[in-house]
């Protein structure tokens, strides 16, 4: 086995293979990290389109509890409008809800 000369040329020449050889490894790892981002990015947006068709069977429960309750406020606000609308247009119950209200104090 014949030992390498050890010149300034083999030297100059090792310092750029070496670097050669590091920016490749750069560049694919990068091209890697590039293409596992685009993947999460799309498996995220794949995964917001597939929740919107399919949905828990929880969600129809609460939905229509949602529209239940709802429709009770509306229910109990006209109530209080129709209660307000009334005492306002007669003053006599007016003062009697204030001597009610002496009263219990």
């Amino acid at each position: 086995m014949s030992k390498r000369k050890n010149t300034f040329t083999r030297f100059i020449e090792d310092i750029v293979d070496d670097t050669k050889d590091f920016v490749d490894d750069i560049i694919d790892r990068a091209k890697d990290l590039e293409t596992d981002a685009y993947d999460a990015v799309k498996d995220v947006v794949d995964d917001d389109e597939s929740d919107d068709k399919v949905s828990n069977p929880g969600v129809a429960e609460l939905e229509a509890a949602l529209a239940e309750l709802t429709a009770k406020v509306n229910q109990l606000a006209e109530l209080q409008l129709a209660a307000a609308s009334s005492s306002n247009s007669t003053p006599s119950s007016t003062t009697s809800s204030s001597n009610r209200r002496t009263a219990a104090a």
